[in-house]
């Protein structure tokens, strides 16, 4: 929850100076983009400290404690709001967050429906009653965990403002109080490019172009006529300043390829899920911080490239509906969970996400079984395990699991039979020693597929055991149950036996 010095550089400096936010002497969490330094020594000063070195340098006026004391009111907002947020917990995941709003959906229908009974009733069920209590109280939690996720989305939006306000604080101090003027260096081409666009435009709807290329023309925006150009096939719009892509862009019905890396987009439009023959989609390299739900009705998706944003998370039910998906790169980002849905896109052959935050993966990711490159590198102190089921991804060729925590191979690492790339560098393995490491990915391979022979014979003898003493068991029950009926049987042969020499005529017979 601190601010990420890459960031917030100076929102996390100013705050590593507040005297009420010290740092704990457990290890805090590891952020990917803040590699880990050495702990300070108490005895140390707190100015100058190494990580903001290069920003002290670059920003001198940071050191200034009236500056600093302007930046600690500043940001005062931020401290209490992180405070919060550190009692109430972390982020909870996407997909839960869906479950829950889906999940409060059918219980206020179900209210719904009782309250239309109820109505009609004059009888009072105890047991509606109960039930309509607990309804409630499940809403309460979900309502809970959904507001959580309202209050971290409130709180990084509340750091994106704070960075500015300390920008603009500090940016008035350099220079005295004086307004610092910037001249905008796009504007002095903007008319050349606007009449370009509007050329280009005219000429692809009168012409019916199939493909457009505006890319590296510093474009700050799209006209929403584009979206007229039936036509268009491919549309390349990376390297411009893109900061929105409109709406119209439905319109591009027959649209196979869309570009538009490199730019400033912090969103895509809803209306991206019109785009049905969409195969090719790059929005890498921008400042996304999630995909729209939406995105899951372009199914003829074939390639999608939405590394290097800010995503933490996939929408829940993408893998239901992309599955003709091949190629998915999603490296650089922060992600921290796969959504259980990717299991279903079973056509795909490569998955990129390394530098994410991932905490594990779903168990479902052992039906991607076309998967043939998985890079999970450089997930640092998040990632610590991978699911047996890794086991049943028989078509994976290159796996790599670098710079992560991950001191055990699953039991099922030997089944994949095809592998012939492996990194497992930078990781505290136990299982397979180091020793069989460094013979390479054959030596592993065999080494796991021993073990994982070892458990299934030690498992079949356990098996074996529990069989046997449950046979034992019924055998004794059954000898027990034998023994019991035949002294019963015996019993009532010895009764008869007595009943019947009481009544025997010849011992009553008068003598």
């Amino acid at each position: 929850m601190d601010p990420n010095p890459k960031n917030f550089p100076i929102l996390s400096y100013v705050m590593t100076r507040l005297p009420t936010m010290k740092r704990p002497p457990t290890q805090p969490d590891f952020d990917i983009e803040q590699p880990p330094t050495t702990p300070r020594s108490p005895s140390k000063p707190l100015s100058n400290p190494e990580p903001y070195f290069e920003l002290t340098e670059r920003m001198p006026h940071l050191t200034d404690p009236h500056i600093l004391a302007s930046m600690h009111a500043a940001v005062a907002d931020v401290s209490q709001t992180r405070s919060l947020l550190k009692t109430l917990g972390d982020r909870p995941d996407h997909e839960a967050v869906d479950i829950a709003k889906a999940r409060l959906a059918e219980i206020d229908a179900m209210l719904s429906n009782q309250l239309d009974e109820i109505s009609l009733s004059d009888k009072v069920d105890p047991e509606e009653e109960k039930r309509k209590k607990a309804f409630e109280r499940e809403k309460q939690m979900h309502k809970t965990l959904i507001s959580l996720d309202q209050m971290h989305e409130s709180y990084d939006k509340l750091l994106c403002d704070a960075e500015k306000r300390l920008e603009k604080i500090y940016e008035s101090a350099k220079v005295g109080g004086r307004k610092v003027e910037k001249i905008d260096e796009g504007a002095v081409v903007m008319d050349d490019v606007n009449e370009e666009v509007v050329a280009i435009l005219a000429d692809a709807m009168s012409n019916g172009a199939q493909t457009i290329d505006l890319s590296e023309r510093r474009l700050p925006f799209l006209p929403e006529a584009f979206g007229k150009i039936h036509s268009l096939v491919c549309l390349n719009l990376s390297s411009n300043q893109l900061e929105v892509i409109p709406d119209s862009i439905a319109g591009l019905e027959n649209l196979e390829e869309l570009n538009v890396s490199s730019n400033v987009l912090e969103t895509l439009p809803d209306s991206i899920g019109c785009l049905l023959k969409l195969k090719i989609l790059d929005v890498s390299s921008n400042k996304l911080d999630s995909l729209p739900d939406t995105i899951a009705h372009c199914r003829s998706l074939v390639e999608l490239d939405a590394s290097f944003n800010k995503l933490t998370y996939l929408p829940t039910k993408i893998g239901h509906e992309l599955v003709k998906l091949k190629k998915l790169s999603i490296a650089l980002n922060k992600v921290r969970n796969f959504p259980t849905s990717i299991g279903e896109m079973v056509s795909l052959e490569f998955l990129d996400a390394h530098f994410n935050e991932l905490r594990g993966l779903p168990n479902t990711i052992g039906k991607l079984s076309n998967l043939k490159v998985l890079n999970l590198g450089s997930n640092f102190s998040d990632l610590r395990e991978l699911p047996d089921t890794i086991g049943d991804l028989t078509n994976l060729k290159e796996l790599d699991v670098s710079n992560n925590q991950i001191q055990e191979l699953p039991m099922t690492f030997g089944r994949l039979d095809k592998l012939t790339k492996l990194n497992v560098d930078q990781n505290p393995l136990v299982i397979p020693p180091k020793e069989i490491v460094e013979e390479g990915i054959g030596a592993i391979k065999v080494y796991m597929a021993q073990r994982w022979f070892d458990m299934l014979v030690a498992q079949e003898e356990k098996n074996r055991r529990e069989q046997e003493a449950l046979a034992q068991a019924s055998w004794l029950s059954r000898s027990t149950t034998w023994l019991a009926g035949a002294v019963v049987g015996a019993a009532g042969t010895v009764s008869l036996l007595m009943a019947g020499e009481n009544d025997d005529p010849y011992l009553e017979e008068e003598r």
